[in-house]
């Protein structure tokens, strides 16, 4: 079974204590513990019986506790914790924990800490600019901290730039991440995802049934996983996951030169994409009027960009994946053979597309690896995964 996660999460007084109120109940619905430290300040914001509540669990004000049978909350509330997070953060709280400071329960429980910290800043944007602040930051990075955010936008004061705390589902991500092994760190992967579109005319198109889960749930693994993550997509609705650039492009074509312009700085490449395999030789640039008669389109094949990209003089890792509706392992093996590739995902088109979960078989010089039924961010995992274990092994040798 998934072990239980335990989060201390630190409030302090900003206005955007407010969002912690609703991380707080994130946390409880993923089935996490969550203990609440609340600043002083904080609880100007957001009063301790709103953090229970949520939490269904007592909440701690003071340096020294009663409800803390030893007395000594700053060292036992972190003990066996998996992180500490503060959000929101004032400028106040991260001088503080950069200096070492410990005058109250959260900034010594910072100090005394036996877990990872990730600090999530929330000020006005001239606050966050004060070189002080900036100083404070750096410092805190280079202690490996890990800064979340913050985000630019409308402030509470009215201002707009940068010094608003991130959203509580964004913040999630960056905690789950946190969670997760780093095989791939320092690593650059380029990965494409969804459909690409040929143009008939103005309005119509030809196009490959995708909704890029699957691709954009890997390139969130291997952002988990501590890659540098480029997503080229084709045009899906999916959310970039944080830490993650995205070019997006309509045609194979545009995909291709997209690759190609990224590929030289890249250690692994993903291609999940469901590329259409033509493209219309003679598209209308008006909308073809519909009439009774037969209508005939001169196609001509798209480039094959996985093939393109495996058989350059210095090739990244090349991952390709197989999308078939019958002869699933034979078409799959004679696809990585054909193209060369020390890796390919397999899976059935009805079972994968528009679904939330899926289920694959990895294809490598060893042999088949089926990784089991689930959502597709476990999936995705599991084959990261699997592609930095191969990808470590080759640069071994």
């Amino acid at each position: 079974m998934t072990k239980q996660r335990r989060i201390v999460l630190g409030v302090t007084g900003g206005v955007a204590a407010y969002k912690a109120a609703e991380l707080t109940r994130l946390m409880v619905k993923a089935g996490w513990q969550v203990d609440v430290v609340l600043t002083e300040a904080g609880a100007q914001f957001v009063g301790p019986v709103t953090f229970q509540a949520l939490s269904g669990r007592p909440v701690y004000t003071q340096l020294w506790s009663p409800d803390v049978s030893n007395g000594m909350a700053h060292i036992q509330l972190t003990r066996g914790a998996d992180a500490l997070l503060v959000a929101p953060a004032t400028a106040d709280l991260i001088a503080k924990a950069a200096l070492g400071l410990a005058d109250d329960l959260l900034s010594t429980l910072i100090s005394a800490r036996d877990c990872p910290l990730l600090i999530a800043p929330a000020m006005n944007r001239q606050m966050w600019e004060n070189a002080p602040n900036l100083r404070n930051i750096a410092q805190l990075e280079s202690d490996g901290v890990a800064i979340l955010g913050p985000d630019a936008g409308d402030q509470a004061c009215g201002e707009v730039g940068l010094g608003r705390m991130l959203e509580p589902e964004e913040l999630m991500l960056h905690l789950e991440a946190s969670f997760q092994p780093k095989p791939l760190a320092g690593r650059r992967v380029l990965l494409t995802a969804g459909p690409t579109f040929e143009r008939i005319d103005a309005v119509r198109g030809i196009t490959n049934s995708s909704s890029g889960k699957m691709g954009f749930a890997i390139a969130r693994a291997a952002w988990e996983a501590g890659a540098e993550v480029t997503i080229i997509a084709g045009e899906t609705a999916q959310v970039t996951p944080p830490g993650c650039r995205r070019i997006d492009v309509l045609s194979a074509q545009e995909m291709l030169g997209a690759v190609e312009s990224e590929v030289d700085d890249t250690d692994i490449f993903i291609a999940v994409a469901a590329v259409a395999d033509y493209y219309v030789l003679n598209p209308s640039e008006q909308k073809i009027k519909k009439d009774a008669h037969i209508l005939t389109l001169e196609l001509a094949p798209n480039p094959d960009i996985l093939a393109r990209v495996a058989t350059r003089d210095k090739p990244p890792f090349c991952v390709g994946f197989a999308a078939e509706s019958e002869n699933l392992l034979e078409y799959a093996e004679a696809k990585r053979k054909r193209k060369h590739l020390p890796l390919l995902a397999a899976n059935l088109v009805q079972n994968a597309i528009g679904a939330d979960d899926n289920e694959v078989i990895l294809l490598d010089d060893s042999g088949e690896t089926r990784l089991p039924h689930g959502p597709k961010l476990d999936v995705a995992r599991k084959l990261i995964a699997h592609v930095a274990q191969l990808y470590g092994k080759g640069k071994t040798k």
